[in-house]
């Protein structure tokens, strides 16, 4: 390890500033450092501030999944109004890493919507303001139901600024805000803020989240608001027992569900296990479809009745996945209304963790395959220890392969609305899949995929290739070319290899295009006397034992002479005749021997394409007779 490079894992281990990378280079160039030094710890410090931005990217994905997961167990056990807000303000403000948050809700007495909870406030003014419906960003949020978000509240002019507003937020110091609406249905109940002190722009990401955490406070304020409802009913109907014990077992069905769903996300359970466990509460059959029934889709948060069926949307975000759809039950009380679309947004955030993990490891796998292409000279065991992590088998022989989709316009020529891009997307995501399964790597790459895949017992680099190209072309519906490379030891103990076997692979692709053999995969063993030419393997003994060995075999086993009069036949321009001559044998003799050559490589061997393959394997076989022998 050179001194520059411990130097900027110093700093990435102990966290340093982004300023503190560039220390090291100004103290070098003040002390005289050669410009090819500099060169190399200018850029051992990109690599460094790329390693420093992936951890902080990871560590942020990891705190915004932590917090969903944390918020849905705190909710599983508070029944108290006050607690599930305070819950809710704490969680949002930690995931999005703001100085403030606040949530209001709406009074309908009034036609207003009032502060009712904050965290991260200091003035007082700020924690008791009211907003009228439309009345800054707030007000507008409450009265459309829709998110909004500025990053300069003052200079907004989307907004209807009043002075008691204007006041209230200026003596908070706020500066950007974002607010999503806490819907029931198609009711707004209030609103959610995350707020800073200083100009900031809140991502679409961002905004998807502070929604799904809405959501999660909507539904929850509606539980509790439920169950104090069921309480003040309990105390006030003693005449109707019969109908509070039914409410009350609804309710703590209601209760079950949560915290059967609550569970399964802890545990990482799947979307059909939520489908199974809300069957069994809601005593019926739900079942998680992708295109929803019945006209339309239903609106997020809220369930709809199609027949005797009933739908709730599983979306997040403005994102649609799918529905959650309840069949046979067409009398559904509110409860149970309620469950069923607390059911689909557990499972919206299911498929969004999913989602987001599924995207972090396909670009961890490759990050380490291009790493393996381009820098090679890496730490082995850092590289060793990051392919444990995605349980690569660093030990197996692997198979380098350049994969691309083939049809008519793929080549780039014409590229009409990004088709090209989205087949390279849709491709490098079938792959990704594929290097998941069999525990190998894959990336984007020159217009097409790489993927390293390891052996399996038993296995050719062209078996291999061949069923890379048959999986991924029926993903794709699409014609896949893949070529492959000769077998590479331990590739992550020698990492140099893995570049050279990928140019192997590239040259084998074009070839199968240029021999018109699209949606095929091939390696150069595949080729005949082309593969020499395009492998750095020089594998002679194969080519030679592929294409004559049942010849030189039967030689070796019954001492005939079929080689040499192989040979001598080529020789002679093909001519029995003169090939008796050259053997000083009978006519005769050549002819059986022939024919037993035939029987031996097959019918076709003569025809000029194999006949050029088996004159080559004769001189090679001549030159390297212990290849064989």
């Amino acid at each position: 390890m050179t001194h520059a490079q411990a130097v900027y894992l110093e700093l990435l281990a102990r966290g340093a500033a982004t300023e503190a990378y560039d220390r090291p280079v100004l103290l070098a160039r003040a002390s005289g450092t050669g410009p090819a030094e500099l060169a190399e710890l200018e850029r051992t410090k990109q690599l460094a501030l790329r390693v420093r931005a992936e951890l902080e990217g990871r560590r942020r994905r990891e705190a915004e999944l932590s917090a969903l997961f944390e918020t849905a167990h705190d909710l599983a056990g508070l029944r108290d109004l006050d607690d599930v807000l305070r819950a809710i303000v704490q969680r949002a403000r930690s995931l999005l890493g703001t100085e403030v948050a606040y949530l209001s809700l709406n009074d309908p007495v009034r036609g207003d919507t009032y502060m009712r909870v904050t965290e991260g406030s200091v003035s007082a003014r700020f924690q008791q303001v009211r907003l009228g419906m439309g009345e800054g960003l707030g007000g507008l949020v409450a009265q459309t139901a829709r998110p909004y978000v500025t990053d300069d509240y003052f200079r907004d002019e989307r907004f209807q600024h009043t002075e008691a507003i204007d006041s209230a937020v200026g003596d908070e110091g706020l500066v950007a805000i974002l607010g999503v609406p806490l819907t029931l249905g198609s009711q707004v109940i209030g609103v959610l803020f995350a707020a800073d002190r200083r100009a900031r722009v809140f991502e679409r990401e961002q905004v998807a989240l502070l929604g799904s955490f809405a959501a999660h406070a909507a539904v929850a304020i509606d539980t509790a608001n439920l169950l104090a409802e069921t309480r003040s009913a309990l105390a006030e109907l003693e005449r109707a027992n019969d109908i509070i014990r039914e409410h009350s077992g609804v309710i703590e069905r209601a209760s079950e569900v949560h915290d059967r769903l609550t569970e399964l996300v802890l545990r990482g359970g799947g979307v059909h296990d939520v489908a199974a466990a809300v069957s069994e509460v809601l005593g019926g059959t739900v079942e998680f479809v992708e295109q929803p029934p019945g006209p339309g889709t239903p609106a997020e948060g809220r369930a709809t009745r199609d027949g005797d069926d009933w739908s709730a949307a599983v979306a997040a975000g403005g994102e649609t996945f799918g529905a959650l759809v309840l069949r046979d039950r067409p009398g559904l009380d509110p409860v149970d209304l309620r469950t069923l679309e607390r059911a689909a947004l557990v499972t919206s955030l299911l498929l969004l963790a999913r989602r987001s993990a599924g995207e972090a490891e396909q670009r961890v796998r490759g990050e380490l395959l291009d790493d393996l292409l381009d820098a090679p000279d890496r730490d082995r065991r850092l590289l060793r220890e990051r392919a444990a992590r995605l349980r690569t088998d660093t030990d197996a022989p692997h198979v380098v392969l350049a994969a691309r989709i083939d049809r008519a316009g793929a080549d780039g020529e014409t590229d009409p609305g990004g088709q090209e891009s989205a087949d390279r997307q849709r491709l490098r995501s079938a792959a990704s899949h594929l290097a998941a399964t069999r525990h190998g790597l894959a990336s984007a790459r020159d217009g097409g995929t790489v993927l390293l895949l390891p052996l399996r017992p038993g296995e050719s680099a062209a078996e291999l290739a061949r069923q890379t190209a048959a999986h991924l072309g029926g993903a794709l519906r699409e014609p896949v070319t893949v070529g492959a490379s000769a077998p590479v030891a331990a590739p992550l103990a020698h990492p140099e290899r893995v570049a050279p076997a990928y140019e192997e692979a590239r040259r084998c692709l074009d070839a199968l295009r240029l021999l018109h053999r699209q949606g095929e995969g091939a390696a150069a063993e595949d080729l005949g006397f082309l593969g020499l030419l395009l492998a750095d393997t020089g594998d002679i003994e194969g080519f030679v034992e592929r294409t004559i060995g049942q010849v030189v075999g039967y030689d070796r086993r019954r001492g005939t002479d079929l080689v040499r009069t192989l040979d001598a036949y080529f020789a002679s321009g093909m001519s029995p005749a003169r090939t008796k001559d050259d053997l000083h044998v009978h006519v005769n003799t050549v002819a059986q021997r022939l024919e037993r050559i035939g029987r031996l490589l097959g019918p076709d061997w003569q025809a000029p394409a194999r006949a050029l393959e088996i004159q080559l394997a004769l001189r090679l076989h001549a030159l390297a007779p212990a290849v064989i022998r």
